[in-house]
């Protein structure tokens, strides 16, 4: 009969542990060994009439005993430690949140320093912030300059999300420019369409830039998709702001064709239009100023309506080990009260 049977136990949390039960028998062995090799030392000493006198049997049978009980306290530790379950239940988990496309401009405008170190650089910073508060919202991250690229599927992964957003640069997508409505068409076609939902957000960071990609009409492509858009503006939309050259190693400017300094301004206005063109579409004006995008998230994201994102059958069962370390810790006290050190 196993051990499963003999406890009524479905199975070990820690299985391993079990092997342990034979330190019962070993020490047991040890301590018979101890004992006669204790009787046979006495005997050299006196005859047999003189040692029952002076060791009583009774003293031999106390040491038996006393070696058998921590035997079985040692097995019961054993079985203790390898946490045996019992009553198997099964529970789901809902794990309800928004799904959360993050679309970030590489586009080399981003390297403006109107927003320090850099728009860029910034805008990750932001979104960093948010990643401890996002507890259940699957998100995912595009890259979009003259095209746009998934560096990041939709996922509850957090740190590879993380991981993902560290490595964005301007050499993250092959071709320059700024394609808004090729980044937002990427973002509801490519990630949106593999998942089932009713709540998707579009997280829009770019300096708006546009170079006639119908980021409008992508918009309202979106929209019939039911994806909400909030679009982050960034960058001075009066005057515009110098482009530093990072090939330039005089920390020069980037140059037109005429060899004039690039100014790269913040275009407001399509932003504005794409986001209302979606449901609830929102537009912030980040422009040169902080802001605290968790904050903002938890008020525009995170206190939305939800849908069930991952379904979770969770197994769970009942673990009584204190039991068995109870009753080894109770034959241990009664064993230290037995004398099996009185001859």
């Amino acid at each position: 009969m196993t051990l499963e049977l003999l406890l009524g136990v479905r199975e070990f949390a820690e299985p391993l542990w079990l092997a342990a039960i034979w330190l019962g028998p070993v020490a047991l062995l040890i301590m018979l060994v101890a004992i006669v090799r204790r009787r046979r030392a006495l005997s050299r000493f006196a005859d047999r009439d003189l040692l029952d006198e002076i060791a009583s049997p009774v003293g031999s049978v106390r040491l038996v005993g006393r070696a058998l009980l921590v035997c079985v306290a040692l097995g019961l530790i054993a079985v203790g430690l390898s946490r045996p379950l019992w009553d198997k239940s099964e529970r789901t988990i809902n794990r309800e949140g928004r799904d959360v496309v993050f679309v970030v401009d590489v586009s080399r405008s981003m390297l403006a320093e109107d927003l320090a170190p850099s728009r860029l650089e910034r805008t990750k910073l932001w979104i960093r912030d948010v990643i401890p508060t996002l507890d259940g919202d699957r998100v995912a991250l595009v890259a979009f300059a003259g095209s746009a690229v998934v560096k990041c599927p939709l996922t509850l992964d957090y740190a590879y999300f993380d991981l993902a957003l560290s490595e964005l640069a301007t050499d993250s997508v092959s071709l320059g420019g700024t394609k808004l409505g090729s980044a937002l068409r990427k973002a509801t076609g490519e990630i949106f369409d593999q998942f089932e939902g009713r709540f998707r957000d579009v997280l829009l960071f770019t300096d708006g830039e546009d170079q006639d990609s119908g980021p409008i009409e992508a918009a309202r492509m979106a929209s019939d998709r039911g994806v909400r858009l909030i679009a982050f503006g960034l960058g001075n939309d009066t005057q515009g702001t110098l482009i530093r050259d990072p090939e330039d190693r005089r920390g020069g400017y980037i140059e037109d064709r005429s060899g004039s300094a690039v100014r790269s301004r913040l275009d407001r206005d399509t932003l504005e239009a794409m986001a209302r063109a979606t449901p609830g579409g929102v537009y912030v004006h980040v422009g040169t100023e902080n802001m605290e995008l968790d904050r903002l998230y938890a008020d525009l994201v995170k206190d939305a309506a939800k849908s069930v994102v991952q379904e979770e059958t969770v197994v769970e069962y009942d673990e009584r080990f204190q039991v068995f370390l109870g009753f080894a810790l109770s034959l241990l006290i009664l064993s230290a009260f037995i004398g099996g050190l009185d001859p």
